[in-house]
């Protein structure tokens, strides 16, 4: 049974036809699912996402993108619905130094906010990282945040970076781009990182795996993304099921 620790079946992509991709994911063998939610409306339909199917979980957070909408309302809200039994995770925030909507400096923050919030709460933390890797280190090990660690969400870094996250107490998680052929990266990751400290995901209905690239993602590709990593690491597709569902129940605090 796989576990897609990152999926956004919150999106507008999905408002037509959530239930047949539902069903393709139960197919598919995908016991659980992680929605996120990173703004105020994809927060709600998280919520109720997990009301209405036993399998879904949710993580919330503000998106660094949209760090500057944030305010200390929605901190707040943020610390009301992490008490919720099927809130596993604050998140995904970090940094995204490619979009230049909000301000470096608001958002990082807003990360740290986060990070306190976490810790405050007692719930891993989902991180954001595009093209702002060291201050993220930076400011994971300033902010304390190996208190409740985390996860690298579709990692794309090196293995270097991918070990000194796991130092912190953050699991790696790989997507999609691990299966495309130019993913050097990635790739690197998988061969490298002990199975014991990666996770699966889809980030859909973003960075669909071959031979799905260019279209919609969704929970049921997490498969391809699995057997991927079992290849590279000349394993069976059912041993990297099984330890990185572990992994997903253990980081996430889920029975």
């Amino acid at each position: 049974m796989l576990f897609d620790t990152h999926a956004h079946l919150n999106a507008e992509q999905f408002e037509e036809d959530l239930q047949q991709v539902i069903e393709r994911t139960k197919e598919a063998g995908i016991s659980r699912i992680v929605v996120v939610g990173f703004d105020e409306v994809t927060i709600y339909k998280a919520m109720e996402l997990v009301e209405r199917y036993d399998f879904i979980y949710a993580a919330v957070g503000w998106h660094p993108v949209d760090a500057i909408d944030m305010t200390d309302k929605h901190l707040q809200w943020l610390e009301e619905l992490a008490a919720h039994p099927k809130v596993v995770a604050i998140g995904e925030t970090g940094l995204d130094y490619y979009w230049d909507k909000s301000p470096k400096e608001i958002q990082q923050e807003v990360f740290k906010k986060q990070i306190r919030l976490a810790k405050k709460v007692g719930l891993p933390i989902v991180i954001h990282n595009r093209e702002a890797t060291q201050d993220i280190v930076d400011i994971l090990k300033s902010e304390g945040a190996s208190e409740v660690g985390g996860i690298m969400h579709c990692f794309s870094g090196s293995a270097e970076t991918a070990k000194q996250c796991i130092e912190m107490n953050f699991l790696i998680s790989l997507g999609g781009p691990v299966t495309f052929k130019n993913a050097k990266k990635p790739k690197e990751v998988a061969a490298q990182i002990p199975l014991e400290k990666l996770l699966i995901e889809t980030d859909c209905p973003y960075l669909a795996p071959h031979p799905h690239r260019g279209k919609r993602n969704e929970p049921a590709y997490v498969s391809l993304v699995a057997q991927e990593i079992a290849d590279i690491k000349g394993l069976s597709f059912e041993e990297v099921a099984r330890v990185t569902t572990e992994n997903a129940k253990r980081i996430f605090g889920i029975q």
